[in-house]
């Protein structure tokens, strides 16, 4: 399929996509103003319950008219806990005591929502349904198809583009190394699939024939211009807008993206259990040797939401989840509607 077909069939302008980021980073004011900027504006929903995607989309739709897409998480939830929580939690309530709060406890294993959010996605029948971890029941994606949602799957390796073409998805999401916050790898282990984002889009787009977007360390019109002539049909960024206004970012973590003169990033588990990438900081550093302790997604991330919660209250970056792609030094703070503008006036000039 060619760019310019994926765009007419996505409803979209330009080949842009801001990418959908759970917790709270997309909230329906951003979502709505890239959909009206012309690019693709997607919520980001995976710990969502199915009433809060209702209301979301609803709200978007107050504010737009245009196509959105909501994203959720088609599995990686721990079945079980097999790690003792002790150490973890004497961990953490050292960082509670230093803030006052009351020690940590350990919450109930949490088991996945995706039936409730698959039945108010049904519901809210968004333009675009985005997912990553997996692939969804055979059976929901042929409800959203049959409601003419077009599905975007997640892959991090080659062999998962495959899978996700095999699995009736309209379009493979290409995750490169270079992204932030959480891998998308559901076949192997995280560290088999850390390849670099063009690499796989031209991985991918060799042995499916449905259209593939660039996702993983795209800041600026070059590299969505970059990712197009390696075969890309679109290009998705997440950090570029996390510093917009719009973003629900928390302000000092807005800053430390702003800050950032180079690429200090890393991959943790130490936040939510699973890997994920962010700009290193005091907390990641306590668990160096210690990794052992981290408890499986998604209960360490229920166990540290607490801390992270009043860290971004304080605006102190040592405990808080500073989640942001590799091209982080290039962040810039422009309203959402405007940075949409910047990237097609780049792309023109590259």
């Amino acid at each position: 399929m060619a760019n310019n077909d994926l765009l007419k069939r996505l409803g979209i302008a330009h080949p842009i996509i801001q990418a959908p980021m759970g917790g709270g980073f997309t909230p329906p004011a951003l979502v709505a103003v890239c959909s009206n900027a012309g690019a693709l504006g997607s919520l980001g929903a995976p710990y969502m319950s199915g009433a809060q995607i209702t209301e979301a989309a609803a709200a978007i739709r107050k504010l737009s008219s245009k196509p959105f897409n909501i994203n959720v998480f088609a599995g990686g939830y721990a079945a079980k806990n097999d790690i003792d929580p002790a150490p973890m939690l004497a961990l953490l309530a050292e960082i509670h005591a230093s803030y006052g709060m009351p020690p940590p406890s350990l919450p109930p294993l949490p088991s996945s929502p995706l039936a409730e959010q698959i039945d108010a996605v049904l519901q809210a029948r968004p333009a675009v349904f985005s997912f990553a971890f997996g692939i969804p029941p055979s059976g929901s994606l042929a409800q959203m198809k049959t409601l003419g949602i077009v599905l975007l799957g997640t892959a991090t390796t080659v062999e998962e583009g495959r899978l996700l073409e095999a699995a009736g998805v309209d379009v493979v999401v290409a995750q490169g190394l270079e992204a932030g916050a959480h891998r998308g790898t559901f076949t192997v282990a995280f560290e088999d699939a850390m390849v670099p984002t063009l690499e796989l889009v031209r991985g991918i787009t060799a042995v499916v024939k449905i259209p593939v977007i660039a996702s993983g360390g795209l800041m600026d019109g070059r590299d969505i211009v970059a990712a197009l002539k390696a075969g890309a049909a679109a290009a998705q960024l997440g950090t570029a807008f996390m510093p917009c206004p719009e973003a629900g970012t928390p302000a000092a973590h807005k800053q430390a993206l702003l800050d950032a003169r180079k690429d200090t990033t890393v991959v943790t588990r130490a936040f939510s259990g699973r890997h994920a990438r962010g700009l290193t900081n005091e907390y990641i550093q306590r668990f160096k040797g210690r990794e052992n302790i981290i408890l499986p997604f998604r209960l360490q991330n229920d166990l540290t939401r607490p801390m992270r919660t009043e860290a971004a209250k304080r605006g102190d970056v040592k405990n808080l989840s500073l989640w942001a792609g590799t091209g982080v030094a290039r962040s810039r703070a422009m309203p959402a509607e405007e940075l949409v503008r910047t990237l097609v006036a780049e792309m023109q000039t590259t």
